[in-house]
């Protein structure tokens, strides 16, 4: 799915969270956004989503020669798959009934349903079915790896994820590392992902797009990391300004070299005679 944002722009009274005049996901696209709280990168999702109301411009969404604007059609979410929050969830279900009931929407049966969130079995690691737990019940970690399952179950072309590998362990993250690039490769997929976390994102995005203040003002290819220097340097501007001098110490001045005296010999007075 290709996706174009024209003139795209949402304030929130005087502060402007986005302001993008042109920019284009290409079809199979994997990108990382990325950039400082407030960069305006969930307000950016959400626009997509039609979950807020633009104050101008538009988003389009191209499925094969057919466009939609979503603030128009509801056409896209047929093919969309997204998990932004725990808002997304229904949390008086048990991880099977949501499961369920996000296949049934979509047309899935119960074998159908089982069938796909199998695949995810590593990412569970045994913590999510079978608990008799409900939804609302399960740990942060745990209640984000049901809503990115849920997103990816349905095979959508576009998979949006806000902050993926928020409250995952470490082993969690490098298997969704693994299960995200597996699905863009398979399906083809367009998948956008925003991130704090620059290493993970770096690791898994051919392209990245830096967002400052509701602006874009990077859109880098990383092939093999090559974004990483660029980014590192943005993201570090300025900081030896606010180290402490212990985390930034200055060169300790050189002691100017002393001339070495040979050691004064002692003169023997001589022997008086008794």
């Amino acid at each position: 799915m290709r996706i174009d944002i024209s003139n795209l722009k949402k304030s929130f009274g005087e502060k402007v969270a986005v302001d993008i005049d042109q920019y284009t996901v290409n079809d199979g696209d994997m990108i990382g956004l990325v950039g400082n709280n407030g960069a305006g990168k969930t307000t950016m999702f959400r626009l997509m989503l039609d979950l807020l109301k633009a104050d101008d411009g538009c988003v389009e969404y191209h499925i094969d020669d057919h466009v939609i604007n979503p603030a128009e059609s509801e056409e896209w979410k047929q093919v969309t798959g997204a998990y932004i929050d725990e808002g997304f969830l229904i949390d008086f279900l048990t991880p099977e009934e949501y499961f369920l009931f996000v296949g049934k929407v979509s047309g899935l049966n119960r074998e159908e349903v089982e069938k796909r969130q199998a695949q995810y079995e590593q990412l569970m690691a045994g913590e999510i079915l079978g608990q008799k737990k409900l939804i609302r019940d399960l740990s942060a970690g745990n209640k984000q790896k049901v809503g990115i399952i849920a997103a990816l179950m349905t095979l959508p072309s576009l998979v949006i994820l806000d902050e993926p590998f928020n409250f995952l362990d470490p082993s969690s993250q490098n298997v969704l590392k693994h299960v995200l690039r597996e699905y863009n490769k398979v399906t083809g997929a367009t998948i956008i992902i925003s991130s704090h976390n620059l290493a993970h994102t770096i690791d898994i995005c051919p392209r990245i797009t830096l967002l400052e203040q509701g602006h874009i003002v990077k859109d880098l290819k990383n092939v093999d990391h090559s974004a990483a220097a660029e980014l590192d340097a943005y993201f570090n501007q300025g900081i030896e300004d606010i180290l402490t001098p212990e985390e930034n110490p200055e060169p300790a001045p050189q002691e100017p070299e002393k001339e070495t005296q040979e050691p004064e010999k002692e003169v023997q007075e001589p022997a008086t005679e008794e």
